[in-house]
């Protein structure tokens, strides 16, 4: 199990924005399936909170690498132990919930999806309060369920309650916040409302050239966003 330990420790400690980081996963990913596999048959024998942990952190990988199958299995184990052993409201367990309907969205599950946002939703709000991160989150990637179910109503009233807490808990030029307002502004995009999604996509690009530079990933997307509205409307000089 030391190598299981090692692999999780060090995947732990990579960026999940960093495309370098996502490569040395990439590149890894035969170890992390060899130790994965000795883990899950010596599991129940090893179930610990700290072992939860390192179950959720390759879980965490798996999903960004598109193998959901892999990482829904080792969300179930961390669910499992988190419930068990922290309690159904605990951040971690609420965490692995969140996680889980993300998978399930990612595969066009949306009622699944859906479910699992609702149990987390109802999980936080209770303890943890409207205005905390983990509630804020719920809400914002349930907004998102909607928008890719084209329920584009619902999707906004969702977005436009989680933006007003982030801007009350973050403040308006947190990572966080500017997340939320790029997906409003996707959702007037797609919903042809151009104007609105111009106006939301220049907000979201003004800050973040401020906070993280011109060249930074992050800050392209933003213009390619704008580009691609300027496309929808037939204003071809101003995309290219």
């Amino acid at each position: 199990m030391q190598a299981f330990e090692i692999i999780a420790s060090v995947l732990g400690s990579l960026s999940r924005l960093s495309t370098a980081d996502w490569v040395f996963e990439q590149q890894v990913m035969s170890h992390i399936n060899a130790v994965t596999k000795h883990m899950q048959s010596q599991y129940p024998a090893l179930s610990t909170t700290k072992m939860e942990d390192r179950v959720y952190t390759l879980g965490n990988v798996f999903k960004r690498h598109g193998r959901y199958k892999q990482a829904m299995e080792l969300y179930d184990q961390a669910l499992a132990g988190y419930e068990k052993a922290l309690g159904v409201d605990h951040p971690d367990t609420l965490n692995t919930g969140n996680n889980m309907a993300i998978v399930f969205g990612s595969q066009g599950q949306y009622e699944k999806s859906l479910g699992l946002y609702e149990q987390a939703l109802a999980g936080c709000e209770k303890p943890l309060g409207v205005d905390h991160q983990h509630t804020i989150t719920t809400v914002n990637n349930m907004a998102l369920v909607f928008d890719n179910q084209g329920q584009y109503e619902k999707a906004l009233g969702l977005y436009e309650r989680a933006l007003a807490r982030r801007e009350k808990t973050l403040g308006v030029d947190h990572p966080a916040t500017l997340t939320t307002v790029n997906n409003m502004a996707v959702v007037f995009d797609r919903h042809g409302q151009y104007e609105k999604a111009l106006g939301l996509y220049e907000r979201v690009l003004a800050r973040r050239e401020k906070a993280l530079g011109v060249d930074h990933s992050v800050t392209l997307t933003g213009v390619n966003n704008l580009a691609t509205v300027f496309r929808s409307q037939g204003q071809y000089k101003k995309a290219l």
